[in-house]
């Protein structure tokens, strides 16, 4: 099978695309043939070697791990999936032609696989940290870097929650953001005065590691009201950084339930082929992204 895969850790160069043995479901496990795979900040970080401590790489390594496609394993002791279900969910090394995931839900109707990769990561991000930060019903989040995956979920599943959520993002992104239930401004100079005129902040969640830490606990006047998904130094300034995710079954049982009720989509804003993973990682590593990429197989 084709496989993405990298024999050092580096820039999107190391990525290669090989010949490789296909996967084996195991005990608890389901195989499945790939029909597209989420882009993650993830799957770039480990690449460069970034998060080695909190995950420990083995080289060589493949890439990925979201994943949609059709069931055509089952592992020991798995139940309730069946071989040709198409499902949804993590796993690993998920750039490939084939993968073997460990938490998967069946896909919800009218979802495409294109649509369905781009899920499983973000929404457990989206629900894990919505939980960590304390907000609640009535209450006003603030979420800078709003126009991604993650700030895509964090939106749609605050409003669902009865929570007012105020997002910043470029120019070309506010309308995008409005659509969602938000209220919009942009970053850049004068952008805390901006959040300041659309209310009080409760609560604030760093989803881009521009550097506005210190500005967003100046707005909550709590740094325990704050936290950051992609600053490695949020916590110099007392934010926690939340990087260890949560129940990703739960969190895809949450995912069905909300996109069945038409309360969460997020939109595909670019495909690539297997051979397009080193641009993938480019385009996402640039952010300014509005909804999600994903790798088509």
């Amino acid at each position: 099978m084709k496989k993405v895969s990298f024999a050092e850790f580096g820039g999107p160069d190391v990525l290669h695309l090989i010949e490789a043995e296909e996967p084996r479901a195991g005990p608890g496990q389901v195989r499945i043939a790939v029909r597209a795979a989420g882009v993650n900040p993830f799957d770039w970080r480990v690449r460069e070697g970034q998060i080695l401590a909190a995950h420990p790489v083995e080289l060589p390594a493949g890439v990925g791990q979201d994943a949609s496609g059709v069931v055509d394993e089952v592992g020991e002791g798995v139940d309730g999936v069946e071989i040709g279900d198409p499902v949804f969910g993590e796993g690993a090394s998920t750039y490939a032609e084939f993968a073997v995931l460990s938490a998967w839900a069946r896909m919800p109707e009218g979802l495409t696989f294109e649509e369905a990769a781009g899920y499983p990561s973000v929404v457990e991000t989206a629900l894990r940290i919505i939980h960590q930060v304390g907000v609640r019903s009535g209450q006003t989040l603030l979420v800078s870097g709003a126009s991604g995956g993650v700030g895509s979920a964090v939106l749609q599943i605050a409003r669902d929650r009865g929570i007012t959520v105020i997002g910043t993002a470029g120019a070309a992104n506010q309308d995008y953001l409005r659509g969602l239930g938000a209220f919009a401004t942009t970053y850049g100079e004068g952008w805390v005065e901006r959040v300041r005129q659309l209310g009080r902040v409760d609560a604030a969640l760093d989803l881009a590691g521009s550097g506005v830490i210190r500005e967003l606990v100046e707005l909550t006047g709590d740094p325990q009201k704050v936290i950051s998904i992609a600053d490695l130094a949020a916590p110099e300034l007392g934010v926690r950084f939340s990087g260890v995710a949560g129940s990703m079954p739960d969190a895809l049982i949450e995912t069905v339930g909300l996109i069945s009720r038409g309360r969460l989509h997020i939109p595909v804003e670019k495909s690539y082929t297997l051979a397009e993973a080193a641009a993938a990682h480019i385009d996402s590593r640039a952010g300014h992204t509005r909804g999600r990429r994903v790798v088509v197989v």
